[in-house]
């Protein structure tokens, strides 16, 4: 699997841009990729600036398959290991074995092209049902076809891969075992031959069974992995979800109580003002009552004075 380059001089170069652009949204592909070309030209590296103007905006998709690639990492280079073996296992394998294996081939295609929903979804944008099955054909490419593998394990892909008629067979001349028709000119004479045939035969199907099992294996663990990795991801949307629910909560209690804290406030203010009303009231009532006392008694001194 293609990991991050590094350019000749050392730093981050032209070729973590491109692994970048192909992970881009294809909404966002082109302007992503003039405006890294545009800074390539301005730096002087005009050939860097071709490069990156020469990309061509994937498909939907092929960059949710660049995306799952370069965001699930561990998976991915599990499932590339996974159809090395399946293409050799399927090489020597009867009908049965045959069989077996491509039920698990499918059960894995299927996890890994939800992950890959999943991811291009995080990423805000929701696959079709027609884009879901050009992932399923990529990924079943991917399994099938070393040539595929190796385009995707890139990360630059263009358009979606299709896979073969059915994964590679023996080659024509050559035996379960391997061995050629020239082996076989080379066995031994007749004599012994129903002897020898019969102990090929026991090593050409024990060695069915030793592929079939490591391959059933390798998909078990792979599909183990890409389950637990799907039941996290479930329960940290899960974990999200109630966060979100219990501060959507917490917000709208703030609310109300900010709401009937404020109108304790608007009845408080009220309540101010009629006291301040009432006090005024009071003392001006003071201020008439004292004026009334003065003048009453001055006049009641007037009229005790002494007589004319």
């Amino acid at each position: 699997m293609a990991g991050k380059r590094v350019g000749p001089d050392g730093e981050d170069g032209v070729e973590q841009v491109l692994d970048e652009l192909y992970a881009t949204p294809p909404s966002d592909f082109v302007p992503r990729r003039e405006q890294a070309a545009l800074a390539a030209r301005s730096d002087g590296r005009a050939a860097d600036a071709r490069r990156i103007r020469a990309a061509r905006r994937p498909t939907q998709a092929a960059w949710a398959a660049n995306l799952l690639l370069r965001a699930r990492p561990q998976e991915s280079r599990r499932f590339l290991e996974l159809g090395q073996a399946l293409r050799e296992a399927y090489r020597t394998l009867d009908a049965d074995g045959v069989k077996e294996l491509s039920e698990q081939r499918r059960s894995i295609v299927s996890a890994l092209s939800r992950q890959a929903a999943e991811l291009a979804r995080e990423a805000g944008h929701r696959l079709s049902d027609a884009t879901r099955q050009d992932v399923d054909s990529t990924l079943r490419a991917v399994l099938a076809d070393q040539d595929a593998a190796d385009r995707w394990a890139a990360g630059r892909l263009e358009s979606a891969l299709t896979p073969p008629a059915d994964f590679p067979a023996r080659s024509a001349g050559t035996p379960a075992g391997g061995r050629t028709e020239r082996a076989r000119a080379e066995a031994p004479r007749p004599s012994s031959r129903k002897k020898d045939e019969l102990a090929e035969r026991r090593r050409r199907r024990q060695e069915q069974l030793d592929a079939a099992r490591r391959a059933a294996e390798e998909a078990g663990r792979l599909l183990r992995e890409l389950r637990a990795a799907r039941a996290d991801a479930v329960s940290t949307l899960q974990r999200a979800r109630e966060r979100h629910d219990l501060a959507e909560q917490r917000r709208s209690t703030a609310e109300e109580e900010l709401r009937r804290a404020g109108e304790e406030l608007e009845r408080a203010d009220r309540e101010r003002r009629e006291a301040e009303e009432g006090l005024r009231a009071a003392g001006d009532a003071v201020e008439r009552a004292e004026r009334t006392a003065r003048h009453t008694e001055k006049e009641a001194a007037r009229l005790a004075g002494p007589a004319d």
